[in-house]
């Protein structure tokens, strides 16, 4: 299937790269695809750019195929991921407190997205690479535990405007970021969205207890986490940016957890969720490029639901996974504005958004002071495009 896609070797030998399980075709493929790599500076700037430089160290390293690498290339990716192992490790030493402070508060926290993965799937090796710390906590505990770890010491991001204080728990992905002894805490209470929030609750429910550290701590069950992933990468690539390391995450879930994942419960999940062409646009890719192979319920859904363009996006973000130009902002605009329950909620939104604190006008136009800044808020009023545009 690959071969008609025009990819680069340097691409298709990234794409090879990214899992945990291979066969002895895929070690010979890859060893030919190495043999045929010319430029090793774009390939470098692929791993960097997709957040696996760590993965694609060790999987080069225990296959065999390092001494096939020059090796300026193995020293670059090894120092990836010994910067890596030494970051991840920091975040479990210090994860620990956050869950100590929860758990005296009887809080019960479920671990997500990189922790939960490096933990559950990677092996806890410094493979899966993460920037922050993201857990779930029932929304009626979300605030108590915003302000558990604020009064030990973390500091919340600020918010845009003060008229969003009324809205911490029903606006965004995550209440505010919050960071303390060089860890940032994301705290989520719906992964869903308002209106299936029963989902969120199975999700919460059906997490299994696990220790990290000594204290306790609950993993997501492989379905369900499998869901959520897909609609968190679904997130980022309405923001016109997705990483290879996304759609890997995917990739091991399956072959650690396949025989719970790949069935018919997916697809029902999947219509529960609401996210039917979500789900079978990011299946598409993983099987008809990464070539990972699905059960015939499976094929058939992907073959009905998945996006006609899904695959051209997905070589699109291989290519050029970052900065690139905003589609569309007032889909995700609206997207978000959407899940806000009730219209004075949604008016406090937009209000505020229209006119953020001097001190955020501050930092996003780079002004030195708060009367030049209130020379940008006219700009402000262009958000209103997004809601009649």
């Amino acid at each position: 299937m690959t071969e008609s896609m025009n990819l680069r070797t340097e691409e298709l030998l990234l794409c090879g790269l990214c899992r945990l399980s291979f066969s002895s075709g895929q070690i010979k493929k890859l060893k030919n695809l190495i043999d045929n790599t010319n430029d090793w500076d774009y390939f470098l700037s692929l791993t960097h750019n997709h957040g696996v430089s760590a993965l694609v160290y060790h999987n080069s390293g225990r296959l065999g195929l390092a001494d096939h690498i020059p090796p300026p290339v193995t020293g670059h990716l090894r120092n990836s991921y010994m910067m890596n192992l030494a970051r991840n490790s920091g975040f479990m030493v210090k994860m620990t407190r956050v869950l100590n402070l929860l758990n005296n508060r009887n809080i019960k926290t479920v671990l997500l997205k990189g922790l939960a993965l490096e933990l559950s799937v990677y092996g806890n090796s410094g493979l899966r690479q993460m920037t922050d710390v993201d857990i779930l906590v029932s929304p009626e505990n979300a605030l108590a535990a915003r302000q558990i770890l604020i009064e030990n010491g973390f500091v919340s991001k600020p918010l845009k405007s003060v008229l969003y204080k009324p809205l911490l728990t029903c606006s965004g992905k995550h209440l505010p970021g919050l960071s303390g002894e060089g860890l940032s805490v994301d705290i989520h209470n719906d992964l869903f969205g308002r209106k299936k929030s029963f989902l969120t609750r199975i999700f919460y429910d059906e997490s299994t207890e696990t220790p990290v550290g000594g204290e306790k701590a609950y993993m997501p069950a492989p379905l369900m986490f499998f869901a959520y992933l897909v609609k968190h990468l679904w997130l980022h690539e309405m923001k016109n940016e997705s990483q290879l390391r996304l759609y890997t995450d995917l990739v091991v879930l399956i072959e650690k957890h396949g025989g719970e994942i790949l069935g018919p419960a997916l697809t029902t999940l999947a219509e529960k969720a609401g996210i039917n062409e979500i789900m079978a646009s990011r299946l598409k890719p993983l099987r008809d490029i990464l070539e990972i192979p699905f059960p015939a319920v499976i094929n058939s859904f992907i073959d009905k639901w998945a996006a006609p363009e899904s695959l051209d996006k997905f070589l699109f973000f291989l290519k050029s996974p970052k900065n690139n130009p905003p589609v569309n902002k007032t889909r995700l605009y609206r997207y978000h504005l959407n899940e806000i329950p009730g219209l004075h909620r949604k008016f406090l939104f937009v209000a505020g958004d229209l006119f953020p604190s001097p001190e955020f006008m501050k930092n996003r136009y780079g002004c030195t002071s708060r009367l030049e800044a209130l020379l940008y808020y006219p700009l402000r009023l262009g958000k209103l495009w997004y809601l009649i545009g």
